[in-house]
């Protein structure tokens, strides 16, 4: 079921700390006010709370800005950057640039609450860009998270992807979570005087990635069948492309869902593999009716009949479609049915079994 209790302003506004996705939330916020009744605006499951809560929760990154903390330290006088031959100016936990843009410059003075906030938004920015950046994310936990975004903040936002950090860009495309500890500890400058302080924060990320919680998921963190069509499955995906956009195709349980997650996040990675060129689904989930409909094999992958099991037919648009093709022979060790240049069929079974066929 969807979490379609309405929440209060108080519950609301003891997250508000002015950053961009809330200023942008509370724009949507008062749109759908102007539109709908309290009851049904205030729900989790509508467009602005996704947006203001960042896919349905509240992070908590306490983890990363305490580690930050411990091996930045904080100087309330802006000193030059000692690695760099001066320039930029930095102050606080690290800070370059103020909240405006504005840099830091000689003789910049500030407080331990200044600095705080400066540390706290900053973190906020580079988990909104790794949110948009990084498959799988969402189903991190916050230790994970945290982990992350520490190793970016002394790395840089941008390094997943990135020419020099392969390996641990392969590990969480792939999920191969349980070396993701061993492949930060290789971003340590090997042989230089920082070498061992960066090896000690590597360490130290990788012992609090490795602290999963067990708590239950709250609720509204799980993107469920009923969610907003509007709402992503990965950063490029929507839930609706699954259904076509049409409530008739609409996922009906929730395993059907996290196979879609699954094969979502593969499209992610062919998206990437050819220059981010758009990723246009051309059938996904089919009910037993629409499947018979549109004269689907009764036994069609498109069903999602059980757990891991599930199909997506796609193009990449302006790609060369036979070029996607032998990637995914590469790539995807389940079932690949072949009708390019007109789309690829890309699925899998519970047994896991390699299948491939032709439809010509």
């Amino acid at each position: 079921m969807a979490n379609d209790a309405p929440i209060t302003f108080q519950q609301l506004f003891r997250f508000y700390k002015a950053l961009p996705h809330q200023t942008a939330a509370i724009q949507q916020l008062e749109a759908d006010l102007q539109h709908n009744a309290y009851d049904v605006v205030m729900r989790r499951d509508r467009d602005w709370f996704q947006t203001w809560s960042q896919d349905g929760r509240q992070s908590d990154l306490s983890g990363a800005i305490s580690l930050i903390k411990e091996f930045e330290g904080c100087h309330l006088s802006a000193y030059p950057d000692p690695l760099s031959g001066g320039d930029p100016w930095t102050i606080g936990y690290g800070t370059t640039r103020y909240s405006g843009g504005v840099p830091v410059k000689r003789g910049d003075k500030i407080n331990v609450i200044e600095a705080d906030m400066l540390l706290r938004l900053e973190v906020d920015h580079i988990a909104e860009k790794l949110r948009s950046t990084i498959p799988h994310w969402k189903v991190m936990d916050d230790n994970q998270r945290s982990a992350l975004v520490s190793f970016a903040y002394n790395l840089g936002a941008g390094f997943y992807g990135a020419t020099g950090f392969e390996t641990i860009s392969r590990c969480l495309r792939d999920r191969d979570w349980s070396v993701v500890p061993a492949a930060m500890e290789l971003y340590r400058n090997p042989g230089t005087n920082v070498e061992a302080g960066l090896l000690r924060r590597r360490r130290a990320e990788g012992k609090l990635w490795g602290q999963h919680q067990t708590a239950a998921e709250p609720e509204t963190a799980k993107l469920r069948p009923s969610s907003s069509f509007s709402a992503r499955i990965t950063p490029h995906i929507r839930l609706g492309e699954f259904a076509l956009d049409q409530e008739a195709r609409r996922f009906e349980h929730q395993h059907q869902l996290d196979t879609a997650a699954e094969l979502a996040a593969f499209l992610e990675r062919a998206r990437t593999a050819f220059g981010g060129k758009p990723i246009i689904i051309t059938s996904g989930y089919r009910n037993p009716k629409v499947n018979a409909q549109v004269g689907g094999a009764s036994q069609s992958e498109h069903l999602y009949s059980r757990p891991e099991e599930g199909a997506v037919d796609f193009v990449i648009d302006g790609a060369d479609m036979m070029a996607v093709q032998a990637w995914c022979e590469r790539e995807w060790p389940f079932s690949l049915g072949y009708a390019a240049p007109q789309f690829i069929h890309l699925g899998r079974r519970a047994d896991g079994k390699r299948r491939r066929w032709d439809y010509a």
